[in-house]
């Protein structure tokens, strides 16, 4: 009797503890659902994130790639343009974007994000088409080249000033923006001049 008893108590309590872990598990299971929800969440976050970061580094990209192409451009002027104006332009070319694109770098380095070493094929292409001509078909040529840059650096700068999510990258893009829009003004003016 007492052996009965015994078992009975012993088996009383294995069916109790598998209800109470029945339970627990079930609540285990209901917080991995939710864990799994919350990941799924921070998963859509991420995703949002890394599109915020891939528009701001496609921003500082042509951005960057614009600026060496000015300096370039403007360096081959210096040395082939025949206009004096053409000559002044190329100058200040020279010496607005170096700047630019120092503090360009100086923000993408803080912000961790690698900016070309080099001109991409469009903007080399140019640079070695440009190096074919002289004289006046120089200027006219040089001159088309910065009114079509300009135009495209400040809708860049304009888009930016109103898009881009990192605060530095936009405050750049908002302080370009009327320095672009200067040399588009200046170059349309050379470009009436330089026929």
């Amino acid at each position: 009797m007492k052996k009965l008893i015994y078992l009975l108590g012993v088996t009383s309590t294995m069916c109790l503890a598998a209800a109470c872990n029945n339970g627990v598990r079930n609540d285990k299971s209901d917080a991995a659902d939710s864990n799994s929800v919350a990941v799924d969440s921070g998963v859509g976050a991420n995703a949002d994130s890394a599109a915020i970061i891939a528009g701001d580094t496609t921003f500082a990209t042509k951005a960057a790639i614009s600026g060496m192409a000015e300096v370039e451009f403007g360096k081959l002027a210096l040395e082939k343009a025949d206009h004096a104006k053409v000559k002044d332009f190329a100058s200040m070319m020279v010496r607005d974007h170096d700047k630019a694109n120092e503090e360009l770098k100086s923000i993408a380095g803080a912000k961790q994000i690698m900016l070309p070493a080099t001109l991409d094929l469009e903007h080399s292409n140019k640079l070695d088409q440009l190096k074919t001509k002289s004289g006046a078909d120089f200027d006219k040529a040089y001159v088309e080249a910065m009114v079509e840059g300009h135009e495209k650096t400040l809708s860049l700068m304009e888009e930016g000033s109103t898009k881009l999510n990192d605060s530095a990258l936009k405050a750049f893009a908002e302080k370009n923006t009327p320095i672009v829009r200067h040399h588009l003004d200046l170059i349309k003016q050379i470009r009436s001049e330089v026929k």
